[in-house]
């Protein structure tokens, strides 16, 4: 469901996949050829949320902002299922694991990758490149030529997997 609120309504490319059960409100603007998955909440009734190009939002994840804090997630992102983000930066190509939480003013610096149920806490900066994990999250070590090609892999499958779903929803008499 898309709503409105308070005179701002979402803005969705029309490549981006949208799946069912996804609400998204307000002030949240999603580019070209993301994908949202199934019993996601994306509010923007506080603040803006901002999704590039190719990010991977994935099923039962939440994402919300604090007053003048908006929620900011560059292109090429991938979020894993159950992740909270909130008034956060997640820079170009990084990756959240599953489950964990990321909080207000917390910035995951560009091709960072924070492993499955991380915390990390409000206004913790995590450096490009690294791999943090952990109740609060800290830096393991640098992301590695397999971590970064597994990102982009995980980044590539999930671009298509939201066109063949979305290709489903335009006709769903091509469903296999």
């Amino acid at each position: 469901m898309i709503y409105p609120y308070k005179g701002k309504t979402p803005e969705i490319a029309d490549s981006a996949f949208i799946a069912d059960y996804v609400s998204i409100s307000g002030d949240v603007k999603i580019g070209e050829k993301s994908n949202i998955w199934f019993n996601t909440s994306i509010r923007g009734d506080v603040a803006p949320t901002i999704i590039g190009n190719k990010v991977s939002i994935q099923d039962n994840s939440v994402l919300h902002q604090s007053p003048d804090n908006p929620l900011i997630i560059e292109d090429e992102v991938t979020v894993g299922h159950q992740v909270i983000l909130h008034s956060c930066k997640i820079r170009k190509g990084a990756l959240i694991g599953m489950g964990s939480i990321i909080l207000d003013n917390a910035e995951i610096g560009e091709g960072a990758f924070i492993g499955a149920g991380s915390l990390v806490p409000q206004g913790k900066v995590i450096p490009p490149h690294s791999l943090a994990f952990g109740r609060p999250a800290k830096v393991i070590r640098p992301v590695n030529d397999h971590d970064r090609q597994e990102m982009k892999r995980i980044v590539r499958e999930y671009v298509e997997k939201g066109e063949y779903y979305k290709s489903l929803q335009q006709n769903p008499a091509n469903s296999e």
